[in-house]
């Protein structure tokens, strides 16, 4: 009977220990998961609820790089703005310095191709006679407005109206070489020279025109078609080589148009210029980026 006393009083101390160990790693174990730890690498623990200074530190690094970073939006737009300010400055004296060539005093014709090369766009004159039978016909071509286009440079419009460009070799009698003559705008309606008889003179006749040198392929544009005599882009070596004729090529001015032939004057002096949208985009940009960093990083404004 006693050694069951005992045994009974035995249990029932182990038993209060077993639950008093229990009470307290249950406490320990909530307090662990209210407190979260971080070991690092010598064993020891840190809360993780309280930043480190150097965390705190390198987030303000963080945010000043990208303070820095963002700045460079407004600076490169007010770089793009002044850029096309000075674009717009070259663009306005080449179309001025074209103007004057090819409203300045003619010259006689030089046939010395180095001297040529060198006088695009100056006016030239010479006297001759047309080889009408060997014309030819770049198109589609419409016809030159020089006051329109001034209106209308950098636009996508077009009058509607469309016809060719009749070349046609031109033998100068002072300097017995044959050239070639931009006539001038046809209508598509009067491309066959038998509907325009009235303008295929035979005399002897004083041309003043603009020199112009080879033009290269442009993307999209055809290649020309030498059987249909269709040409889309000039082709100096070509159409000299079909017609026999020199490598010198002058478009005809308005002064030299023939009654009933084409019109002269169909040269285009006026180039796109459209910095002043450029201009207008990039310092827009400029200014509202500028605004979005001031409001974002120095009066820290919510965005």
């Amino acid at each position: 009977m006693a050694s069951l006393k005992s045994a009974l009083a035995y249990s029932n101390r182990l038993l209060t220990t077993l639950k008093q160990t229990h009470v307290v790693y249950i406490k320990r174990t909530l307090l662990l998961y209210r407190l979260p730890l971080f070991k690092r690498a010598d064993g020891r623990l840190i809360p993780l609820g309280r930043p480190s200074s150097t965390t705190a530190a390198g987030a303000e690094k963080g945010e000043d790089f990208l303070k820095w970073l963002l700045l460079l939006i407004p600076a490169t737009t007010f770089g793009l703005g002044t850029w096309q300010v000075k674009r717009r400055q070259w663009k306005l004296q080449l179309i001025d310095d074209l103007r004057r060539l090819t409203t300045a005093e003619p010259i006689p014709l030089p046939i010395d191709p180095l001297e040529l090369n060198s006088l695009e766009y100056r006016r030239v004159k010479v006297r001759g006679r047309y080889d009408h039978s060997q014309e030819l016909y770049i198109l589609p071509r419409s016809p030159v407005d020089p006051e329109k286009e001034a209106r209308e440079a950098g636009s996508l419009s077009s009058s509607g109206e469309t016809g060719a460009n009749v070349i046609t070799p031109f033998h100068c009698t002072d300097l017995n070489i044959t050239i070639l003559v931009n006539r001038g705008y046809v209508p598509r309606k009067k491309i066959q020279p038998q509907t325009r008889m009235k303008g295929q003179v035979e005399d002897e006749v004083e041309v003043v025109g603009v020199v112009r040198l080879t033009e290269l392929r442009k993307p999209f544009v055809p290649n020309n078609d030498l059987e249909r005599n269709r040409w889309h882009f000039r082709d100096l070596e070509a159409m000299s080589s079909l017609t026999e004729a020199q490598p010198i090529f002058i478009d005809a001015d308005f002064d030299s148009t023939i009654p009933g032939g084409p019109i002269g004057g169909q040269t285009r002096v006026t180039l796109r210029n459209e910095h002043m949208q450029y201009i207008a985009t990039w310092y827009g940009l400029c200014a509202a980026t500028s605004y979005m960093w001031f409001a974002k990083f120095i009066k820290k404004i919510p965005l």
